[in-house]
Order: structure tokens, then sequence, then C-alpha cells
């Protein structure tokens, strides 16, 4: 049997794959294409003026399989519903499959029933693509990532990690050592501190209502003299960090850079976040639609490699776990 060449494979992929765009996500998806060779695939989505959304398929999918790249945020409901819109307007035309690629997951801390009286929202997300017709999910760094048990087809969680150690890296600090916002985040910023060969601390914050600011009330740890690296898995106004960049200082760290997967930055997160001891913050680009400009203190880097590999693999029924083999 002969085997297919590289350049034959891609051709084949190109006809069988077809990319597709969510209005939140035009360049990330732009990116993607261009690092699996295929053009992004034609769609339409109209707004009307009292709100409603109107998408069209602009190609034949008829047989095909499809991959749709969306975040949902900014508003992050409209862009869930368009996700929807998206995914039924996929399966009415006859597609093989829907996998959608959701960068950013928004509702997926709302994992549990913790009050009286209230929506386990991810798990109603996850309902609701299932039962538009979603095959696959793809997304990154979920939080919680045990959400993925809310969902009954397969889901495929991505790690933004060692493309974040890969940019930390190379800022070529010495003395170096990581922080977890929170012991909930210590499991993975354990895996950060191992891959940057540092040392691990541990803040503790109390978060009384859903107020977006919380208070550091201790560290695990020793940071004095060091080089700090806060890491975590999102931030939306800045806070969290910013408390924690200057509750390290007051111990002694020398500086303190922060890492996070998913920068979504609200109202007034540029302003805190400019005022802190951050000298530096890296995000990912799961997150376009920022409303603010993006402060001189933000690096970004792309994931677009990672979710274009992601997608051949799952089109050529490739294993995606060894992406992550250490």
């Amino acid at each position: 049997m002969t085997e297919a060449t590289p350049s034959a494979t891609m051709a084949t992929m190109a006809e069988e794959l077809l990319l597709f765009g969510g209005t939140a996500s035009p360049v990330l998806t732009q990116n993607i294409a261009d690092h699996l060779g295929v053009d992004v695939a034609r769609s339409e989505v109209v707004r009307f003026s009292e709100g409603n959304l109107f998408v069209r398929v602009g190609e034949n999918v008829r047989g095909r399989d499809v991959y749709l790249v969306q975040s949902t945020v900014f508003p992050a409901n409209d862009h869930f519903m368009e996700l929807l819109f998206w995914i039924d307007a996929f399966k009415r035309a006859s597609v093989a499959s829907v996998t959608v690629v959701i960068p950013y997951f928004s509702y997926a801390k709302g994992d549990k029933k913790d009050e009286p009286r209230v929506s386990i929202r991810a798990r109603v997300c996850a309902d609701c693509l299932e039962v538009a017709g979603a095959d696959r999910v793809v997304t990154m760094d979920l939080m919680p990532p045990q959400i993925q048990g809310f969902f009954h087809v397969p889901v495929d969680d991505l790690y933004a990690m060692p493309i974040l150690c890969d940019a930390l890296a190379d800022e070529g600090l010495s003395d170096v050592v990581v922080v977890s916002p929170d012991a909930g985040f210590a499991k993975k910023a354990r895996k950060f501190a191992r891959r940057l060969s540092a040392p691990l601390a541990i803040l503790e914050k109390e978060r009384p209502d859903h107020a977006e600011q919380p208070e550091m009330v201790g560290l695990l740890g020793n940071v004095a003299g060091r080089n700090a690296i806060v890491v975590d898995d999102f931030t939306i106004s800045a806070g969290t960090l910013a408390e924690a960049a200057d509750y390290l200082v007051e111990r002694g760290a020398s500086s303190v850079i922060a890492a996070v997967t998913h920068g979504v930055f609200s109202t007034g997160s540029m302003e805190r976040l400019d005022k802190s001891a951050i000298a530096r913050l890296y995000v990912t680009d799961t997150v376009e639609n920022q409303p603010v400009g993006l402060s001189e203190r933000v690096r970004v880097v792309t994931v677009a490699p990672l979710f274009a590999e992601a997608i051949r693999r799952i089109h050529q029924r490739e294993s995606i776990s060894v992406l992550f083999d250490d």
C-alpha cells in the first residue's frame, strides 16, 4: 500500500474539512485557517434592530465535517445564541458532523448550585449545545475542567500552559517562583512550576461576595528576593492579579509578572493593571473582542497553532492527548 504524502494529506483535508468562524473570533479563525492551509468558509450573520440574530451558511456543507470557532464573551449571551444557531443551520444543511471550537467558554464557572435557588449555568449551556446538534466540543482551559462531565459528546480541553511557559521562559528571569492566586489553582500552577523548574507558592484569598475584588489573607511559600510569576486561568477585572502582585511585593518579591489563559478584560481592568506592581501580563488570543484597549503591559501570545493541530488530529482520527505529554 502506498502511503499518502504530507501534501496529499493536506489536499485531502482541505477538500473534506470546512472551517467557519463566528463573529466573536474572526482573527483567531483566520490564523487557525492559515495554519491548516485552508480558507475560512463563507458565512453571514445579520443582527436585526430588536436584537434578533440571523445566520446563513454560504457553502455547500452536505456530507462535510464542519468546524466552527466561536468564543462566548462580549456579549456572552449573544455569541452563545449565535453559536447555537450556527449548529442548527449546519445540521439542517445535512453536514456529516459539527465540531464547535469554543476557545473561551464563559459560562464554565457556573458549575454548581452553591446558593439556594440558583441555576447551574454550565450544565444548561452544555444541554443547549447538544440539543442544537453539536457532535464534539473543543475548548481551552475549562474552569473547572470537571464540567466535561456535563456533556454526553466528546470534549477536548486543550491547555495553554506549554505556550505560556515558552513565553515566560523567553523572559530569561532567574530566581523565579511561580505563584498560584489561590488553593484552587494550585494543581495547575504546580505544572507551570515544574515546566519552568521553579518552586511554587500559594496565596490564600477571600471573596465574600460576587464582586470581582478579592482580599489576599495569606501566603504559603517564600517569595522574598525572587521574581514572582502569578499564573491563573482567566482574569476579568484584573483585581485578583493586582491584589496578588501588591501583596507579593509587600512580602519581598523582586518583581512580578503574570500569565493567564483568558484575558477577558472588562471596563476598568487596564487602569487597575497599570496601577499594580505587575510589570507584564501574558494572555492568549482566546478572547479578541474586549471592550477596552489593551495596556502596553499586556503581551498576547497566539494559540492558533495548537487549535489548528487539534482540528487536524480530530479530522485525521489521531490522538490529541499526545500534544501534552511531558
